[in-house]
Formats: structure tokens, sequence, C-alpha cells
């Protein structure tokens, strides 16, 4: 249609003010390739390898132009990926492979509890840096169900998979992934726990992986695959009613499955029959709400005791900011809010909640200036806010919004709103300690 309604909500065309960085643009340049009309490539390259692929185009686009898919076809076809496609290739294998993987993850939970990535935060340039402030923003919020003084590492109860005398809703299995599994560790205990509470049981899915988003986001299309594949068998063989994701990037791959396998009949079907029944965790905590929690037992406007310089106490702010993934890929709009307030926090969206923070997978190791001038606008925001605390249901948010207000000397940290469910009902609850082997609990 080349309507370009588009344009207004694209960030790199707000920060860049530049029409080829704009969707319309980048499609015509799709087209262009495609019916072998485009000779200079090197345009091509720099113009889609700039897209964050928010996917913010789709939710305003009135011809329901499926851009997110389209990006990563044309992100296959390009020569320059913003990284030597050997280190970018290697770089992947370390994230999420089943043999290096556990080592990278491993590393740095060592680097993390030892402050060497602070160190290194603050000494060293570039990327490396970049890489580093964003492993120091995977610590968690909380010590404790009582602590809101946000002062270090978790102290958590361990998790069951049901609570004795809880109706059973459901069984779930839960995508574990890769970045979450190897540094949100503490997430996934929020989530099964908030589970629990609800009557939902978790099964196991031996032989499920990464789900393949950043591979598909680099335009590894094959290598996307192949992780998409072993997880659409380990699904199947769990048997679970519903696949849950506390990642939002992650829930969104395992939705997009169908259209990855579009030219294969069988894996297609598969796939529609598992994205089917993937839902992220904000849904099952606004569908399944628990009555008389710590917090929102009390009232609407319930008061938390913070330490303050002046010795004053006051309300928590918590700031609201939508993964792109959750709000344009899934349509999960108000969900996260809606739970967070049902516990009792009082939260309001960023003013531009709606808007990419530059975090975008790995697109900010590919593209780290644009990423950080994206970002800007978010830090200034939640300055001006005053927020003591920002929630976001996504590691790669998570990771480049705290490294960027660490990097600002802001004291604001980052949480998932899960995570903040949990809290609100005391972690694990009035309850025994809990484990999440059936051995244990039979």
């Amino acid at each position: 249609m080349h309507c370009g309604f588009c344009l207004p909500v694209c960030p790199t065309y707000e920060v860049l003010s530049e029409e080829n960085d704009s969707p319309r643009s980048r499609i015509y340049l799709m087209r262009a390739l495609a019916e072998g009309r485009l000779e200079n490539t090197d345009a091509y390259d720099l113009h889609v390898g700039r897209c964050l692929g928010c996917r913010a185009c789709e939710t305003a686009c009135p011809a329901g132009v499926e851009y997110g898919s389209l990006l990563e076809r044309a992100r296959s076809r390009a020569s320059d990926h913003g990284l030597p496609d050997r280190l970018l290739e290697l770089g992947l294998k370390a994230l999420t492979s089943r043999r290096l993987a556990p080592i990278t993850w491993r590393f740095g939970r060592i680097l993390r509890a030892l402050g060497l990535d602070r160190l290194a935060g603050r000494l060293a340039p570039g990327r490396l840096g970049l890489a580093a402030g964003m492993l120091g923003a995977t610590r968690p919020a909380f010590t404790s169900g009582s602590d809101l003084a946000l002062r270090g590492g978790p102290s958590l109860p361990e998790v069951r998979r049901d609570l004795p005398g809880s109706p059973r809703v459901s069984t779930y299995a839960l995508l574990e992934g890769c970045v979450m599994e190897g540094l949100y560790a503490h997430v996934h205990g929020s989530t099964r726990r908030t589970l629990s509470r609800r009557g939902h049981a978790e099964v196991d899915a031996p032989g499920q992986g990464c789900c393949g988003a950043l591979h598909a986001h680099a335009g590894k299309l094959e290598a996307a695959r192949a992780l998409a594949r072993a997880n659409i068998e380990a699904f199947e063989h769990s048997g679970a009613e519903l696949i849950v994701t506390d990642s939002a990037g992650c829930g969104a791959a395992l939705k997009e499955y169908p259209a990855w396998f579009r030219d294969d009949a069988d894996l297609r079907d598969r796939a529609e029959r598992i994205a089917a029944r993937v839902r992220d965790i904000s849904e099952l905590l606004v569908d399944s709400p628990v009555a008389g929690s710590v917090l929102g037992a009390a009232t609407a406007s319930e008061r938390v005791d913070r330490n303050t310089a002046s010795g004053d106490r006051r309300s928590l702010r918590v700031a609201y900011d939508a993964p792109c993934h959750l709000l344009h890929a899934q349509g999960i709009r108000d969900a996260p809010m809606q739970a967070l307030s049902a516990a009792g926090f009082e939260v309001e969206p960023l003013p531009s909640w709606e808007r990419c923070c530059g975090g975008a997978g790995i697109y900010n190791i590919q593209q780290p200036e644009l990423s950080d001038q994206v970002l800007e606008r978010k830090l200034r925001e939640i300055r001006e806010g005053g927020y003591d605390l920002v929630a976001t249901g996504n590691p790669g948010c998570m990771m480049f919004l705290g490294s960027g207000l660490a990097r600002a000397g802001m004291q604001v940290r980052i949480a998932h709103p899960v995570e903040l469910v949990d809290l609100a009902e005391g972690n694990a609850g009035p309850g025994p300690e809990v484990s999440r082997s059936y051995e244990e609990t039979s």
C-alpha cells in the first residue's frame, strides 16, 4: 500500500529521519532484490541490517503485512550481518548449543558472582564493556520475599510442581531456553511458584533447547529450524496441555514455528498444534489469580517500606516497558500490568512503553551506536519519572535496559513481572518448602 502508517512508529526512522531506514523502504529493497532489480547490495545490507525487528510496524499496518517474517527471510539473503559471519555463528553456538552453552553460562555466572562483570563494564571498551554490563543486569532484583532494598542475589525456597490441596488446572511444560536457563533461573523459579499456587502442574519436556529466535533474527533460518524441530518433538512427547514461556522473544518464536515450516506440510501442522498451546506467563497470572497475596490483600495503594536517604516511607514506583515480541508479535498488551496491579503494585507504563528499547536480541552487539540512540529516550523517561524499578518480560530487554541504567549511573533495577507477582504472594507462600522433583514430593 505504501501508506506510510509505519513510519511514525519505527524507532530507526525516528532516530535517523531517513526514509531508507523505515519499514516501507526496507520492503521496497526486499522486493527489488527478489525481482533482481537491485544492483547495490551494500545499501540492502545497510538498511535491512539497521532494522531492530521490533515489529511495531505490524501493529500499525492497516494491511496486516507480516513484516517480521519478511525480515527474517530478507536477512537470510544479506551478505553483511554487522559482524563477521564466522564470529556470528560462533557466538550463536556459544549461547545456544547443548555442548557449548552450559559452559558459556556457567562462566558468566562465575564472573557475575565475583563482580568481575562490573569491573569490565566500567573499564572495557566498546562491545566487550556492553556485554559485561548486560551480564551484570541479570542479577536478581530481590534477596527474599520481604526485601525491597534490592541488594543482591536470591534467597528463595525450592520449587515444587504443585501445592497440596490446590485444584489442578492444567499441566504445562516450561520452555527453559538458553539465556533464561543460563542467567535467569530465578525468573523460572518465580514462574514455577506462581503457577503452582494456581494449580498448574509441571511436566518435563526432555530434549528441548533454544527456541531458535536468535538465529532467525540473524538470518540463520536453517539453524533456527533445526532447533525448532527438536522443540516440537520434545513438547509433543511431554503431553503437556500448555507450553509456558517467561521470555517474550521465545514465546513469539514458538508461535511462529508454523511460518518457519511453511514449505513442509507435516512439520507445519505439528508446529501449529504446538503454537496453539503456547502461553506467556502473564496470561496465566491474569486468567487464574490468587486471592489474598501479601501486597494485594491490603489496598490498591499498598505502601512498601523502602530506606531512603531521608528516612521517608514512600510507595515503590514501578514502570512497565513492553517487550516488542510480547506486544507487537504476540499481541499481549495489558496482561503484565493487570497482573502487577492485581498483586498490589502501583504500576504505570513508560510514555514510550510501546516502543523498542534498542536491545533486540543481539542487535545491540551488531549495532551498538544505533542501539544506544534508541535507548536514550527510555533512560530519559525513567529518570524524569523517578521510578524505583522497571518491569519488563524479556531477557534481552532486561539486560540492555539494565546495562543502560548502570552506564547512566541510575540506581534503578530491572525485574520480570512474574518476579514481582511472586514477591507479592510471599515467594513460596505459607505452605511447606517445595521441590521440583516428583520423588521428593511423593
